[in-house]
């Protein structure tokens, strides 16, 4: 299932989150991706509606399965994307922002051609060979 670009940013943020923090919520979202009260709120209630979140009477916020793995998909996209950018010569700057754009919406095929191609054993000194 396909699902919008806004609710990949908020599933990654509340994985990327959650590996240096006890517990989620949504404060901590607030302030991570810079948005307002508001906003967060309907997001996480469309999240919990749709079946990628769980919160809990504390308001701590978990990823169910289907909700860790689309999560775990776009942050490995954003990770390798960035760093093969650097590794061309981009500035981290640069190519941290771009990568938040292109990981939303490159194919899977694509992705998995570009991993393979600069990741294998085939390209021993390519770029992001270490992903």
């Amino acid at each position: 299932m396909r699902i919008k670009e806004s609710a990949e940013d908020y599933l990654e943020t509340i994985l990327v989150l959650s590996m240096s923090k006890s517990t989620v919520r949504s404060i901590d979202i607030v302030k991570k991706m810079e948005l307002s009260k508001p906003s967060v709120s309907v997001a996480m209630k469309k999240l919990r509606e749709n079946g990628y979140i769980n919160m809990n009477s504390e308001g701590h916020i978990s990823l169910t399965d289907e909700g860790r793995a689309i999560a775990e998909k776009i942050y490995e996209r954003h990770v390798f994307i960035s760093q093969w950018l650097i590794d061309l010569g981009v500035s981290s700057e640069t190519a941290m922002a771009d990568a938040c754009r292109i990981e939303h919406v490159l194919s899977d095929e694509s992705f998995a051609a570009i991993k393979n191609r600069y990741s294998g054993s085939r390209c021993k000194d390519c770029p992001a060979r270490n992903f």
